[in-house]
């Protein structure tokens, strides 16, 4: 068995979101392309299986050919509507039940956009709607920040995977704080699938290598010179530096080779011990 065989048959394994197989860990967007013959192309050249569409920016009747959806086909693609452009819990219930009645299925990448600058996410109303639209039957994956408080309460609501950031939506600045994305991913029992600021395949690289069940990437293909390019260049991360990066979690970095260990539990920088007697807390002392 070759080298590259090995990698590719014991780390790029297919995974599960709520009973569902995948075999791609790339999953990609659908907006911002100059063309759908464009955005078809890049998608193909991915190889990515789960492909989003934000349904607030779509013609969900499928009657124009100049649209997103008639280019999209549902046997080849599982298509994933998208909340995006909610920016109250209320609006991303209505989009993703009106996604589900145009013929989506029951899954949805949920948004509640907080800022409109940053695009960051509203968490608070994030975990509202998670909680309603499971109540509804669908299998909510949740767009969220880095923060483990709100993911560990995401998973508490019902999603089925958690999708922190990796750096704003657009950005391409890609994984700006690797420890967060990987002590949830340590903590949480769903997927983790890293989302928005995933800019070169070194990011998907560094970003799998924390550990993560995937990576969904929009703007780095569709707001490329080449996307359908790009697209073949992502399909690397896909099929080589996603492995790469699965790869590396098999040999994690060790303290005498290399450097520090790239998640350590967190430790006060002033122990709580004392002194007198070696104990971890003094009793205080009555006064004589």
């Amino acid at each position: 068995m070759t080298e590259s065989t090995l990698i590719a048959t014991s780390t790029d394994t297919p995974f599960e979101i709520a009973g569902r197989t995948l075999r791609s860990r790339l999953m990609v967007g659908t907006g911002k392309y100059k063309s759908p013959d464009e955005m078809v192309r890049a998608i193909d050249a991915s190889g990515a299986e789960v492909v989003t569409v934000a349904v607030r920016r779509v013609d969900l009747s499928r009657g124009r050919d100049d649209g997103v959806l008639p280019h999209l086909d549902p046997s080849r693609y599982f298509l994933l509507s998208n909340t995006a452009g909610c920016y109250n819990a209320a609006d991303a219930v209505r989009y993703a039940r009106l996604a589900r009645a145009a013929g989506f299925n029951e899954w949805v990448k949920l948004e509640v956009i907080g800022d409109q600058d940053t695009l960051l996410p509203d968490t608070a109303a994030l975990l509202e709607a998670t909680k309603t639209l499971v109540a509804d039957g669908f299998v909510v994956l949740a767009y969220t920040n880095d923060d483990l408080i709100t993911a560990l309460r995401l998973e508490d609501a019902g999603a089925a995977a958690v999708m922190p950031l990796a750096s704003p939506i657009g950005s391409g600045l890609g994984l700006l704080n690797p420890y967060s994305i990987r002590t949830i991913k340590h903590r949480l029992s769903v997927p983790v699938i890293v989302d928005a600021g995933v800019g070169t395949a070194s990011d998907a690289c560094i970003t799998m290598e924390q550990g993560v069940a995937g990576i969904l990437m929009n703007t780095a293909l569709a707001a490329a010179a080449e996307p359908g390019r790009v697209g073949r260049a992502v399909r690397r991360p896909a099929g080589w530096s996603v492995r790469a990066g699965r790869c590396d979690t098999a040999w994690p970095r060790l303290a005498g080779c290399g450097g520090w260990p790239r998640a350590r539990p967190p430790a006060p920088s002033t122990p709580d011990t004392c002194a007198r007697r070696g104990r971890t807390r003094c009793r205080p002392q009555r006064s004589r």
